[in-house]
């Protein structure tokens, strides 16, 4: 899928793995942060460059500092935004996490290929779209109509068996990065597929989508079934054909997992590759729990946080945070009713924003512990450098927040 999506976007027949080739992104997304985008904006302006090549390609988020809490935060902010206005760039702002939005926008065409900042867009593979986190090299993009790329080779992993009740997709993320290591593929493209993939829902492949980075890879895609061309149609931006792997494709590596027998997972500090059992860590006193971020902040993950804490309490002195990944999510969590279940069990809701995730606001004191569905464990990224995040889906965070300790939800959603 890769080998296809890039030829078309440099203009060539075909290319193979290792080819160096000027490839035309069919979308630039990014999302304003000191140093980031404020950069990207002012070395085009020093390279001579006053207008971005080809406007209706770049679109810009604001989902970082949000709401400002310092005039400096919203200068930044109204820089991104008089530069958008300037440009004739959309600028996207209060409406959720860009990775999320982009694909509620139509960003999230298949066959696209997208690049951005963030590696986190990877998500938008889920969607049969090439999509990487270039970093500064995303510079390149406002300055030129083309990026120079390499070619990567593509692993493909195919997921068999059934997932067990209490297991999400995050959970089989975290076990891909067990049984791989968390350099398998290294500078690669990922394909997913076989029958967990094709029996998960939209918003799980993005989950698993947008961790590729934690495998070392630069993407991750998944074939466009018709559970995505429902989910795109009268949003995609582009009218491309759908991009499918040939039956003959040549791939680095096949690797075949079976996670019938997965049970619920938990993360350790101070690594996103330190996968445990969740039964190895039940019982360890946690203080706060973070349910949201572009990873794990959807319908599915209030839903399964609603299921366990419906009719109960959160332990008093926890602190639960929940932020749905979008004000579209969100919206409809109240309508479903989760907004009231959490709201009602002690949980405190907070629109969409990035803030959380890497620990700008409802920060943890030296000593004490986190259950999150962010993104990273790592020392610092929630607060003091001597606390501790252990990363798990969304119910592990919900029934952990009853019991101030870590917990198997299984017996909350009647699954034990």
């Amino acid at each position: 899928m890769t080998e296809k999506i890039l030829a078309r976007a440099s203009g060539r027949p075909h290319v193979q793995p290792g080819d160096e080739v000027e490839a035309r992104p069919d979308f630039v997304v990014s999302y304003d942060f000191p140093g980031y985008t404020d950069v990207f904006f002012r070395e085009a302006r020093e390279l001579g460059v006053d207008r971005v090549p080809g406007r209706e390609r770049f679109v810009l988020f604001i989902d970082h500092m949000v709401p400002a809490a310092t005039p400096k935060e919203e200068e930044l902010h109204r820089g991104t935004r008089a530069w958008g206005a300037d440009q004739g760039v959309p600028v996207h702002e209060r409406q959720g996490i860009g990775h999320q939005v982009s694909a509620e926008l139509g960003y999230a065409t298949p066959g696209a290929f997208v690049v951005h900042f963030d590696g986190h867009v990877s998500q938008l593979g889920a969607f049969g779209t090439y999509a990487f986190g270039a970093r500064k090299g995303v510079l390149e993009a406002f300055v030129s109509e083309t990026m120079a790329i390499r070619v990567p080779p593509t692993v493909k992993i195919v997921l068999t068996g059934t997932l067990r009740p209490g297991v999400m997709a995050r959970d089989v993320f975290h076990h891909l990065v067990r049984v791989m290591g968390p350099s398998s593929c290294a500078f690669k493209a990922v394909e997913l597929a076989g029958p967990v993939i094709d029996a998960m829902s939209i918003e799980g492949r993005q989950t698993v989508c947008g961790q590729a980075m934690f495998l070392g890879a630069n993407t991750m895609l998944i074939a466009p079934d018709a559970r995505t061309l429902a989910w795109v149609e009268g949003r995609a931006k582009l009218d491309l054909a759908p991009v499918y792997p040939d039956e003959d494709a040549v791939y680095e590596r096949v690797v075949t997992i079976d996670v019938s027998a997965l049970e619920p997972i938990v993360v350790v500090p101070p690594s996103p590759a330190n996968t445990r059992d969740l039964s190895q860590h039940v019982g360890l006193e946690v203080h706060a729990g973070y349910l949201g971020s572009c990873a794990s902040g959807r319908l599915e993950d209030l839903r399964a946080a609603a299921d366990v804490l419906r009719g109960r309490q959160i332990k008093p002195g926890f602190q639960l945070h929940v932020v749905p990944t979008s004000q579209a999510i969100m919206a409809q969590a109240a309508r479903e009713g989760l907004i009231e279940t959490l709201v009602e069990a002690g949980a405190f809701i907070s629109s969409p924003t990035c803030d959380y995730c890497y620990g700008r606001i409802a920060t943890m004191a030296d000593g004490q512990r986190a259950v999150s569905t962010g993104t990273l464990n790592t020392p610092g990224r929630m607060g003091s450098v001597d606390s501790e995040i252990y990363l798990c889906n969304a119910a592990v965070v919900a029934a952990s927040a009853i019991e101030g300790r870590i917990a198997d939800p299984r017996p909350y959603l009647g699954a034990a």
